[in-house]
């Protein structure tokens, strides 16, 4: 089976690829519609960073595609309900590099509230300014996460750690670590943070959630930074808010439009303004973070396709069975419908199979059943199988 990975993926996750017997492809840059289009007849599985975007179109065209692997956390990139239509499940890193991204925006706040980055550049240009205006310490301000999952909630526990008061806001109900404390509403904290840290997902619903609105609600010289998705802020409202002095500095790490391929030129309303950090989309950008992920997502589509297992999956059922010691096992994806289990017990009855394990899951419109027997059923039986109404596809593995 061939494999395409794409964004410079981690050569960990080629090596796990090829030791299995893999045909792997890694390229340097990100994929435009067009080439995924061109490029996708006759790969098995897709590996991709946050750049390349798999549209509906682009995977009507892979033919031969059986999962879709996502080297980094968010999946927005990829239209998920276009790949389960097509029976394609979709893996991501969701846990593999949040401490890279906490110690980052940690790292930022700090240089932020010292105005190192105005103070990097004078020394750099030769002028040395020994002053201490602007400048504070973080111990005992307050900062306030917008976004209280994995990487909110990492980041809650290493600012306490630092002697940062946290107070937090999500829309789903989240428990607070440590002294954190739950704010009724974004307005409730954005009034009392001297630091505000967004942590969102890239749900349609999230963009442009921070505008001139939420901006002029931030107290007086706090300071902002985004390591979540571009797309959630309007950064020529930053631009103002900063200029105007209401707002004290800003870090970001990710832009509504991002250049496709290394050394690529980098446009934004934010270029050139004092104490504002900018950097390339380098949060989960460590060594450890890109090894563990080329690791787990490599294990992953690897697993999908040898074992059946969708452990994880964004977009399928998800089943995890236990490896596969000896016999077969036949894995179906089924439209979600009563009767099919029943259905396909029913043709293993007939000839006589007999079942060692069952593993069964649904998820909306699709189901997924994973089932272990001692005899790898005949090619007919599993063929009136693959040709039954619900099911959308079979396939069988063998210890």
């Amino acid at each position: 089976m061939k494999v395409l990975l794409t964004e410079n993926i981690h050569p960990l996750a080629v090596d796990n690829f090829e030791r299995h017997g893999y045909d792997v492809e890694l390229l340097s840059r990100s994929l435009s519609e067009e080439e995924l289009v061109e490029r996708l007849p006759g790969v098995g599985m897709l590996g991709i960073r946050s750049n390349t975007t798999l549209t509906p179109r682009a995977i009507e065209a892979a033919d031969d595609l059986v999962a879709v692997g996502c080297f980094c956390i968010g999946t927005n990139q990829v239209d998920l309900a276009a790949a389960a239509g097509r029976g394609i499940p979709v893996f991501n890193a969701p846990f593999s590099n949040t401490r890279s991204v906490v110690e980052l925006v940690i790292a930022e706040i700090i240089a932020l509230a010292r105005r190192l980055p105005e103070k990097t550049e004078r020394m750099h240009a030769g002028v040395w300014d020994k002053s201490a205006r602007g400048s504070h310490e973080v111990r005992g301000r307050t900062l306030g996460i917008v976004g209280y999952g994995n990487i909110g909630t990492q980041l809650s526990n290493l600012a306490e750690a630092i002697g940062l008061r946290v107070i937090y806001y999500d829309t789903a109900d989240r428990l607070a670590h440590g002294n954190a404390r739950r704010m009724p509403t974004l307005e409730a904290l954005l009034a009392e943070a001297d630091v505000v840290s967004l942590h969102v997902d890239g749900q349609p619903g999230n963009a442009g959630m921070f505008g001139d609105e939420q901006f002029a609600a931030m107290k007086p010289r706090a300071l902002f930074v985004n390591a979540s998705r571009g797309m959630v802020v309007d950064d020529e409202a930053l631009r103002a808010h900063i200029e105007s002095g209401h707002i004290a500095g800003a870090a970001l790490d990710v832009f509504p439009v991002e250049p496709k391929a290394q050394g690529d030129e980098f446009t934004s309303a934010l270029r050139g303004l004092d104490n504002v950090i900018l950097t390339p989309h380098v949060g989960g950008s460590t060594q450890e973070a890109q090894e563990e992920i080329g690791h787990f997502v490599s294990r992953k589509l690897a697993n999908f396709h040898e074992e059946g297992s969708t452990e994880l999956s964004v977009n399928f059922p998800r089943v995890q069975p236990p490896g596969l010691q000896s016999g077969h096992r036949v894995a179906v994806l089924h439209r979600n419908v009563p009767g099919v289990l029943a259905g396909m017990n029913q043709m293993l009855a007939e000839q006589g199979d007999n079942v060692t394990g069952q593993y069964l899951s649904t998820s909306g419109e699709l189901g997924y059943v994973v089932t272990d027997v001692a005899e790898m059923p005949s090619a007919e039986s599993l063929r009136q199988l693959a040709d039954s109404e619900h099911a959308l596809w079979v396939r069988t593995h063998s210890a």
